[in-house]
């Protein structure tokens, strides 16, 4: 299959619907997308009609009409569709994050004790995430590991926090800090 080149504000949009619709199963209106991302509602319907174009979205029409991602969209954006994906928690200055889920951890830089960095992504909206930010994550559920740091940077098109790791924890071992 030839992949789908999108733009940055494609991803960006395509991303918070799938996070969007994964959380409600339900279709999503222009108006909690533009909340979700900082974008007016007129800009995501123009951006919604070169989506559907393309096959990734598909619209509903009526009260509750709104946008559904397609599974085109899901191998745009090389998300793996799942029915119950597991619950890996996040927390943000010590209070969980009800609305997010963990997707994926990349421990980017783990040789180097001076600058030990993940990258983390998420599913579901990070805008709430900034630069300083105290955020811990996991338990993952099959090692139990958990992740905390400060937020280094964000990537809301690809809903990736970027952290300075400051410790890492697994059941049963003794902490190790970064």
């Amino acid at each position: 299959m030839a992949t789908v080149q999108l733009s940055s504000s494609q991803k960006r949009i395509l991303t918070a619907l799938v996070s969007q619709y994964r959380e409600g199963d339900s279709p999503v209106n222009g108006r909690t997308l533009g909340e979700a991302i900082d974008r007016n509602p007129g800009t995501i319907r123009n951006q919604m009609q070169t989506l559907r174009a393309i096959g990734l979205v598909e619209g509903v029409v009526g009260p509750k009409g709104g946008y559904i991602p397609t599974p085109k969209a899901y191998e745009a954006l090389d998300i793996e569709r799942m029915d119950e994906p597991a619950h890996v928690p996040v927390e943000r200055d010590g209070v969980p994050i009800n609305d997010v889920n963990v997707e994926e951890i990349d421990l980017a830089t783990v040789y180097n004790p001076d600058m030990c960095r993940a990258r983390v992504v998420l599913r579901g909206p990070i805008s709430a995430f900034r630069e300083g930010d105290h955020v811990s994550v996991g338990p993952t559920p099959s090692t139990g590991l958990r992740i905390s740091g400060v937020v280094d940077d964000t990537d809301t098109a690809d809903n990736l926090l970027v952290m300075e790791i400051r410790s890492m924890d697994v059941p049963g071992e003794t902490s190790v800090p970064a």
